[in-house]
């Protein structure tokens, strides 16, 4: 049985949310931030070197990264579940989406974030094009979501469960207003209703209200 080093508030709900929705068993260690620094304590550093959340065990193999994670439950226990294959019309879309959330969108709030911390003036030009680029990853994804009920088509799939955390909980240490967004307020809106993310939601991360609005 897999088992799940998951933090509290991190990208490590995306585990948790992918095995809820492939049925597939698994054993969760929570792990609670640090109250000051909102860092991870320190057994998740003695666990693997970066210090950070998810990382899973199976079988005896040790696996962190979420993209990484998510590929590896779907190919060894997803039976073609939330993955698209080559003969699929819409698995580049798949793989774009995918990739997405960690390649540009994450990490460019990631850079907004501290960018916000440094109280740099307004017309800062490296802020203002970070900010210019959020709002770029942004409107990409409302406008993808306004000709496809989930980011790789119409089915959902794992390029979903890969997004969701950079649209919803990371709005916690980077706050955003998506209401300029009405297509990704309707996506959130949607997968909010899922049973999945519901479970997954109310057990890594049971204080929390989901942030889909």
């Amino acid at each position: 049985m897999i088992t799940i080093h998951h933090l509290g508030r991190s990208q490590s709900e995306r585990i948790l949310w992918l095995c809820e929705e492939l049925g597939v068993p698994y054993t969760m260690v929570k792990h609670v931030r640090d109250p000051v620094t909102m860092l991870s304590p320190p057994a998740l550093k003695a666990l693997h070197p970066l210090g950070a959340a998810p990382v899973i065990i199976d079988d005896g193999t040790m696996l962190a990264e979420s993209g990484a994670i998510v590929q590896y439950i779907i190919d060894k226990y997803g039976a073609g579940r939330l993955a698209l294959d080559t003969s699929d019309p819409d698995f580049a879309a798949y793989l774009y989406w995918f990739h997405f959330a960690n390649a540009n969108l994450q990490a460019v709030m990631g850079r907004n974030m501290l960018l916000r911390r440094l109280d740099l003036p307004v017309d800062d030009a490296v802020l203002l094009s970070t900010r210019e680029r959020l709002s770029r990853a942004l409107s990409m994804v409302e406008s993808r979501l306004g000709s496809a009920t989930y980011l790789a088509g119409q089915r959902f799939t794992a390029a979903d469960i890969m997004t969701v955390f950079s649209l919803t909980t990371m709005r916690i240490f980077m706050p955003l207003d998506l209401h300029p967004y009405p297509n990704i307020l309707a996506y959130l809106k949607r997968i909010g209703d899922r049973e999945g993310y519901q479970r997954a939601m109310k057990k890594g991360d049971p204080d929390l209200v989901p942030m889909l609005t």
